[in-house]
């Protein structure tokens, strides 16, 4: 055999024992990875590399043997939940010795270009009490918790913006434990409890369309105006509207209905005469005060309600007079709200005056109501509601005849209540003003007069003429 034949022999048993060497040294290093993790495998953390289960089993139940959970709140505060607390054992499954199982020990290369992170869930024993009081006892869920309040419009004085919402500090029991649960079964070193969604969310931000729109509807609310044309204008503006808008757990927008009608109410106190307490001077100098009666202001609230309400959802803008009751109207929005023509009977007097643009145009005696309480003449402000030539007065049946109490034809009427209280001629008087009206002479309540001076009122005086009636 020549020598350069047992050369070329002599390379190709090295290389082929070569290539056999590497052979085996792959397949032997893949048989230590079939009992052992590959290289860069961590689990839950920890690094595995190389170690057989049975080392990461015997890691894991030394871990869990000192194993201390700290729970980080949402300030940022730490407490700790350790095994002792809560009896924490380890209890060994298949899971670890399945990442063994399918790594894929022949591919065993690869691992050393990448990362084998796996986390498993362990099973583990504890006292379920125990960890439910433990749970109960931390600072967060023992501290006063403040709500999360979502994004919602609110009033800076001109406008209707988005106040952020607010993630309080609200974290119910249950959901710490499931999550505090969770972390322990993967023993993990530390759980962050807003991270884990253990805190109330708001439900609206200040994104979301719900609460842009609720804003923008607001504010359509507030361009509406209602201005009332008083002796001072009266006007419902922004001001006036925005505190009676609010939005509920939906961001539904909600014109508090109650406030309006308060907001009417205060009004109408303010602007309403009837019944009130007018304090006036008489035309002999006599400071004098009434109460009571059918005459002044009286705003329809109802009505104005629904003004109030259509103007809000048309943003109008509206000028007007405020709607009234039926006779609720008076002469003037000022105190005494009667004007400058009227009638004036003074009880005490039992003398009565017509005035006219402030000037007295006629006056006389009269005698009024005897002051018992069927008869009395009552005090108050009335208007004349009717005028009627050759009047028969018909009193109250009496029980016993079954018949009127009286029928007495006068020449001039004019009514001053609906239940029978007026002005009329009273012939059968023998004199006027003084006492008499206490005595049996006195009316069943209406104002007697001398007939001529009944006739010189009649001609003077009209339907809806103020009366005051007064001592």
């Amino acid at each position: 055999m020549g020598r350069r034949k047992k050369k070329k022999m002599y390379i190709g048993i090295m290389v082929g024992g070569s290539v056999i060497l590497v052979v085996l040294i792959y397949i032997a290093v893949a048989l230590f990875f079939t009992r052992h993790f590959l290289m860069n495998t961590t689990i839950n953390g920890n690094d595995f590399s190389g170690k057989s289960v049975s080392e990461a089993e015997q890691f894991f139940k030394e871990q869990v043997a000192d194993y201390t959970l700290a729970v980080v709140d949402i300030n940022g505060g730490k407490e700790n939940i350790s095994s002792s607390d809560i009896l924490l054992t380890y209890k060994e499954n298949g899971d670890i010795e399945d990442i063994l199982k399918n790594q894929g020990a022949f591919l065993w290369p690869k691992a050393f270009f990448g990362d084998n992170t796996v986390e498993v869930t362990f099973d583990m024993s504890f006292d379920d009490a125990k960890l439910k009081e433990k749970i109960n006892s931390l600072s967060i869920i023992q501290a006063g918790q403040t709500p999360a309040q979502s994004a919602s419009p609110a009033f800076d004085g001109s406008q209707f913006v988005i106040t952020p919402e607010v993630y309080g500090i609200t974290a119910t029991p249950e959901i710490v434990k499931e999550k505090v649960t969770a972390s322990i079964k993967q023993m993990a070193k530390e759980i962050n409890l807003a991270e884990q969604g253990c805190y109330e969310a708001p439900r609206f931000s200040s994104d979301s369309e719900e609460v842009k729109q609720a804003c923008e509807k607001m504010n359509g609310f507030c361009k509406a105006s209602i201005t009332y044309n008083m002796d001072v204008p009266v006007v419902i503006d922004q001001s006036t509207i925005a505190p009676w808008l609010s939005v509920d757990g939906d961001m539904n927008v909600i014109v508090d209905e109650n406030a309006v009608r308060a907001w009417l109410e205060q009004f109408g106190s303010q602007y309403d005469t009837v019944g009130t307490t007018r304090t006036f001077t008489t035309p002999t100098g006599k400071s004098a005060s009434v109460s009571g009666g059918t005459y002044g202001w009286s705003i329809d609230e109802d009505t104005e309600f629904q003004t109030i309400m259509n103007a809000l959802n048309n943003q109008e803008v509206v000028v007007k007079e405020p709607q009234y009751y039926n006779s609720g109207v008076a002469a003037v929005h000022g105190m005494p709200d009667w004007g400058s023509t009227y009638a004036e009977v003074d009880l005490s007097a039992q003398h009565m005056w017509y005035i006219v643009n402030g000037a007295v145009a006629m006056e006389t005696d009269v005698v009024t109501g005897r002051p018992v309480p069927s008869r009395v003449t009552p005090e108050g402000v009335y208007t004349i509601l009717e005028k009627k030539l050759d009047k028969v007065l018909v009193g109250e049946k009496d029980p016993a005849t079954g018949k009127p109490e009286y029928e007495t034809p006068v020449d001039y009427w004019m009514r001053v209540t609906w239940t029978g209280i007026g002005f009329h001629d009273a012939s059968w008087q023998s004199s006027f003003g003084g006492s008499r009206y206490q005595t049996s002479a006195g009316s069943h309540g209406c104002i007697n007069m001398p007939v001529s001076k009944a006739a010189e009122l009649y001609n003077l005086i009209e339907v809806g003429v103020p009366v005051i009636i007064h001592y």
